[in-house]
């Protein structure tokens, strides 16, 4: 029972320091811990429910974070913005990358971790070129425009892949660690 209480609250202590993170000025902007969140829900926790919810609570509580920023004025980012559900389905989309992941190595969650980004990459910019996104690019709906969308994308995407990497690195390291002196396998949540 108390593994069980000290992993429920290290998940949620998770979640708040993913969502703080996030909002950190100056930091490279998409260089944030939740692809990695995704991928690791996905494979660890055997809770889909939860495995899902984490990283998209992770990202509305980090969105939430910067509209109180921008509504005092120490941001020009807008937490909250219409389509906003279009990013929340796309992350919890990202779990199922992490589902996928039947045995966590070395190999599969680098998989995953290139993945991840590259499939909210491939979306999301396709849903702003489709009209349906967040801040509408203003390209034209043309396939030149829309490889115009995803070229103004490269530099986010870029960062992505290595931001995933790194947090993925972090996140099932430590998992590795605490399991291996706990004797837990995978996480019932």
């Amino acid at each position: 029972m108390r593994n069980t209480k000290t992993l429920i609250w290290s998940f949620i202590l998770l979640v708040f320091i993913a969502a703080i993170y996030r909002v950190i000025p100056g930091r490279p902007y998409g260089f944030a811990p939740q692809w990695a969140m995704a991928i690791f829900a996905g494979a660890v926790i055997k809770n889909k429910k939860w495995a899902i919810i984490m990283p998209v609570l992770s990202m509305f509580v980090s969105d939430l974070l910067y509209q109180l920023l921008y509504m005092g004025g120490l941001t020009d980012m807008a937490g909250f913005y219409t389509g906003q559900w279009q990013n929340y389905t796309l992350f919890a989309l990202l779990v199922f990358i992490g589902f996928a992941i039947k045995k966590p190595s070395m190999v599969n969650i680098t998989a995953a971790s290139f993945a991840a980004p590259t499939v909210y990459f491939l979306l999301s910019n396709f849903i702003v070129w489709s009209g349906n996104g967040t801040r509408g690019l203003g390209r034209p709906r043309t396939f030149n425009g829309l490889l115009l969308c995803y070229s103004d994308g490269i530099p986010f995407y870029l960062t992505s892949i290595v931001a995933t990497l790194v947090f993925s690195t972090i996140l099932f390291g430590t998992f590795v660690l605490i399991s291996r002196g706990n004797h837990v396998k995978l996480v019932d949540g």
